[in-house]
């Protein structure tokens, strides 16, 4: 197979597994959104006058039948096609003929990796945002139907002041909303359309129109300067691991606030038999996994996140090898999330606060006391503290 930058010597292969890595196995991924941008840069081409009309229909049908069969899972991106862009020009090439070698025209393997991933990202966020929102509407759910189950308020693992089912689970239902308000931010940075930037410096002498594929692929601007384009990678991705970082540590205190309501010390919450395992010597356990590991992902996110940052810092400008490294870290965070959001929307309208085993200690009220000495008597907050605070030491 001839890659795309063969210059006709031969490559050792201990070269191509190392510089190749699992990039080729992650590009499977990306296939359906590159011939997706490949399509709008090949009715670009034709517009400016790059492509005949036959070459690009050649072009666009031999790139959709090359999709489909993809995912139906006839073929995939292996080891000795190197990546998803040099595979695509190779099928393309063997079943159009020359017409599918005038595709790269106007672009670089550096925009067009990027533009896929961008259009990826954009599936993906949205695809994070409603397993979010789902989990926020179980909360509402459980709000709903046991609301008005009194609860203790906890701080330092103390209890603290009275609470409620509706006020816990609201709490962390605005919570998850704020963070697919903060997904929904890091669009400003996926928006931009890198094709035409190809290796970071423009096309020079050929009259290729970013704002066509801009408007074809749905990009509300086009990312400019060109040299800009290679200098934001890691940034959009980093945003959106951040993004997913919070949420799946707010996914993480959720998990170990039902942990602990679990413990037989609490007995708060029955979880049903389907969501629980069990011990391979203890015959009595229900073990709550699914909670123990959505609260041991939040390091798995914030790893992610971690990796991406570091690949990227002190990197010089232009483009990097070092860049395709980012592939596996984002995807693994994206799917752990979207894991953990599945399971956890599936676990929340099961969990069943049990009222009878809820205890509130005698002095949980001290606050409200002070406070209302405040309004009924009209002395200084300190003084109330300090008279509410003696008394329940006489009482304890």
């Amino acid at each position: 197979m001839t890659r795309l930058w063969d210059k006709g010597t031969p490559l050792d292969e201990r070269v191509l597994r190392f510089t190749a890595g699992e990039d080729h196995a992650l590009d499977n991924r990306l296939v359906a959104y590159d011939v997706r941008a490949s399509i709008a840069h090949a009715e670009m081409l034709q517009e400016c006058g790059l492509l005949a009309q036959d070459e690009l229909d050649a072009i666009r049908n031999g790139l959709s039948e090359i999709a489909a069969a993809h995912a139906r899972g006839e073929w995939s991106v292996t080891l000795d096609l190197e990546d998803g862009q040099t595979a695509l020009e190779t099928l393309l090439t063997r079943r159009i003929g020359t017409a599918g070698a005038r595709l790269h025209a106007g672009r670089s393997r550096n925009d067009q990796v990027l533009t896929a991933l961008r259009l990826y990202l954009r599936d993906a966020v949205k695809n994070v945002a409603d397993g979010a929102r789902h989990v926020a509407d179980a909360l509402e759910g459980m709000t709903a139907s046991q609301g008005s189950i009194a609860l203790p308020g906890y701080t330092h693992m103390q209890q603290a002041m009275p609470s409620s089912v509706a006020l816990w689970a609201q709490g962390f239902a605005a919570e998850i909303r704020d963070d697919i308000e903060g997904l929904r931010h890091s669009h400003r940075r996926i928006g931009k359309n890198p094709l035409g930037s190809a290796a970071g410096y423009g096309t020079p002498n050929l009259p290729v129109s970013r704002d066509a594929t801009r408007a074809k692929l749905a990009f509300p601007a086009n990312h400019e300067p060109v040299t800009s384009v290679q200098l934001s990678r890691g940034k959009a991705e980093a945003e959106v691991l951040f993004q997913i970082t919070l949420l799946l540590q707010d996914l993480g205190r959720l998990a170990s606030d039902l942990l602990l309501f679990y413990t037989r010390e609490f007995g708060f919450v029955r979880l049903p038999d389907a969501f629980t395992t069990g011990s391979s010597i203890m015959p009595q356990k229900r073990n709550p996994d699914v909670f123990e590991l959505v609260r041991g992902r939040t390091a798995t996110a914030q790893a992610c996140l971690a990796e991406v940052l570091g690949i990227t810092a002190k990197l010089p400008s232009g483009y990097q090898r070092d860049l395709q490294l980012i592939k596996a870290p984002l995807f693994r965070s994206i799917d752990v999330c979207l894991e953990s959001l599945g399971i956890m929307a599936a676990a929340i309208p099961e969990v069943q606060f049990v009222s009878e085993r809820i205890r509130m200690d005698a002095d949980i009220h001290a606050a409200a006391e002070a406070n209302a000495l405040v309004a009924q008597e009209g002395i200084p907050f300190r003084e109330a503290y300090q008279r509410i605070g003696a008394k329940h030491r006489r009482e304890e």
